[in-house]
């Protein structure tokens, strides 16, 4: 039997606070008491290297960024057999101005590619450094970004530690016309995916441009995340949708998942903003959806939403209603 809920306890008006700016502050929602690298003293890293080797060992630290750190063209290219989706085939008889994308294949080929549906073949070529050993996040760190500086071009985090901060930081250009073409922030737990992680504050980042998933969680995932103040840019020149729209925004799946959103700006979108399934329960106070050509919510099976006081503006399907879908809740 089909369980469906609709909670709406406010509407108010959102005024999203500038990404720019350089704030510390304290954790609201489930992520309270995250402290990151604490009082370690900051480090300033100079160079590729440097940065990934400070986010990723066993010491406390802060992190700072005062450049942009680019990795596209370190790790090589690569042209291989791909996907070109019904999608984009469409797209491009549509000539309308818009790009669509075509599909980096995974393990098992077309039959098993998330995107590539009715897919034909197509040889594709794409930056290594975006789908191949994305910046390991380990636990009790802090990175954060000066002003507009911190920015992180052609690779994604992906966390894999408990009390960790991401702030002001901005990352871009992952591979944006291509399915796949990499996920901006990944988090699947410890051990493997076993154990979830705890206390994990993502707050005043900004993800543009980005192949695949701004944010995506899966398997244990983290029990106590919160995304606050940032904003998720879906501005593109290549859009699934075809009208300039990025439909691959949110992804929470997950046996453990579960987060707060927090006065975020998540604009230009067309889909999965969020998608929410696999026992998660995200709550969402707050938050500002502008110009959405699709849907918004996506909840599907054992997902669980609460919203309040959120704003949808120029949104066609705010929440995606599958009289289908089993024991959704929102």
């Amino acid at each position: 039997m089909q369980i469906f809920r609709v909670v709406i306890v406010a509407i108010a008006a959102f005024a999203m606070q500038g990404t720019q700016a350089l704030s510390t502050g304290t954790a609201p929602g489930l992520a309270a008491g995250t402290t990151g690298g604490g009082n370690a003293n900051p480090v300033y890293p100079t160079s590729l290297a440097e940065l990934r080797n400070y986010l990723k060992d066993s010491q406390p630290r802060v992190i700072v960024l005062k450049t942009t750190f680019d990795f596209r063209g370190t790790e090589g290219t690569t042209t291989e057999n791909g996907c070109r989706p019904k999608s984009n085939r469409d797209c491009l008889a549509k000539n309308n101005g818009y790009k669509g994308q075509d599909v980096i294949l995974q393990s098992g080929g077309m039959a098993n590619t998330g995107g590539c549906v009715e897919g034909t073949s197509v040889k594709v070529t794409y930056d290594l450094a975006a789908t191949k050993n994305p910046l390991v996040i380990t636990s009790n760190k802090t990175l954060r970004g000066v002003g507009t500086s911190g920015v992180i071009k052609g690779k994604g985090l992906w966390i894999q530690g408990d009390n960790v901060i991401i702030q002001n930081v901005h990352i871009t250009q992952l591979n944006p016309h291509l399915i796949w073409g990499g996920d901006a922030i990944y988090i699947q737990g410890l051990n493997s995916g076993k154990t979830a992680m705890q206390r994990v504050w993502i707050d005043h980042v900004k993800i543009s441009n980005i192949g695949r998933q701004m944010i995506a969680t899966n398997t244990a995932s983290v029990k106590s995340l919160t995304i606050s103040n940032s904003e998720f840019d879906g501005k593109t020149q290549y859009s699934a949708t075809c009208d300039g729209n990025h439909y691959w925004t949110f992804l929470f799946l997950g046996t453990q998942t579960q987060a707060s959103l927090v006065n975020n700006f998540v604009h230009h979108t067309s889909g999965r903003s969020p998608k929410v399934g696999g026992n998660s329960v995200i709550h969402a106070a707050n938050n500002y959806w502008y110009s959405n050509s699709g849907f918004s919510y996506d909840v599907v099976e054992n997902g669980n939403v609460l919203l309040e006081g959120n704003y949808f503006e120029s949104t066609a399907v705010p929440n995606k209603h599958d009289a289908e879908t089993v024991g959704a809740i929102i």
